[in-house]
């Protein structure tokens, strides 16, 4: 058992990929067939929201993510954002579009996503990225304080967590 345990551990620091590739991804958020994890990576920081009026009603409305991707070794190595885009330090990035999503822990956690990427910039990890699931999140949820009259543009930021495992389609 051991030994095991050390040589996924190797494996670990070899690919995140790896370990997340025989995690059972509900069907609803699944990759279409001929698409592979490529990198699985953790990420740390807020969901923005805020408090707006439509139709009569307040209610605070998701603006954007503001987190930082880490690597297996704790580094950062990235950044989630407004797009939403997710940015490689070496410059690339890719601007997804949510397919799916499911509730997993509505009480306590964001939805867990299927993203399609729609755009690339640059040349590098994540040129080749097809599609983007968002997994095992913590927290993100709606603000608990009332939006209303007296909070009308305010922001909150919502700490949250996630893995993000980013697809490429077979060659």
């Amino acid at each position: 058992m051991v030994t095991f345990i050390k040589r996924l551990s190797y494996l670990w620091l070899l690919s995140p990929a790896i370990i997340y590739a025989d995690i059972s991804i509900p069907s609803s958020i699944k990759p279409p067939q001929g698409n592979n994890p490529l990198i699985t990576l953790h990420a740390k920081g807020d969901q923005i929201y805020q408090c707006t009026l439509a139709g009569g009603q307040y209610s605070w409305q998701l603006q954007a993510p503001d987190a930082r991707l880490y690597d297996n070794q704790n580094q950062i190595v990235g950044n989630h954002y407004s797009g939403p885009v997710w940015e490689y330090k070496e410059g690339s990035r890719v601007v997804g579009k949510v397919l799916n999503k499911i509730d997993v822990e509505p009480e306590s956690s964001i939805s867990w996503l299927l993203v399609e990427v729609v755009s690339h910039k640059g040349d590098g990890l994540f040129s080749g990225v097809s599609y983007i699931n968002r997994i095992h999140t913590k927290g993100g949820l709606l603000p608990k304080v009332i939006c209303d009259s007296n909070h009308l543009g305010g922001e909150k930021r919502i700490p949250y967590t996630a893995d993000y495992i980013f697809y490429t389609k077979k060659k």
